[in-house]
């Protein structure tokens, strides 16, 4: 009992230590657009971080990875 108590209680502090640096992450990539640095890095790099335990950060990651093939492709057809 205690046992199977003790494992919860770990993977609950594992779970919020991956949430806390993923939106630390996050946020930091969000800064990064006004500030000087790779925000297209940092974002998805924090959503990945946060996809581990949500499913809403792994929706936003599996669409921006969609939207940046689709703007790659338009780009190389015009360069074309």
């Amino acid at each position: 009992m205690v046992y199977r108590l003790m494992i919860s209680t770990l993977k609950q502090a594992k779970r919020l230590i991956v949430i806390v640096i993923g939106f630390t992450v996050l946020l930091i990539g969000v800064a990064l657009i006004v500030l000087p640095g790779p925000a297209f890095l940092v974002i998805p790099l924090g959503l990945a971080i946060l996809g581990t335990e949500l499913l809403w950060a792994r929706r936003l990651l599996k669409r921006m990875k969609e939207k940046a093939a689709e703007v790659t492709s338009r780009v190389s057809g015009m360069m074309r």
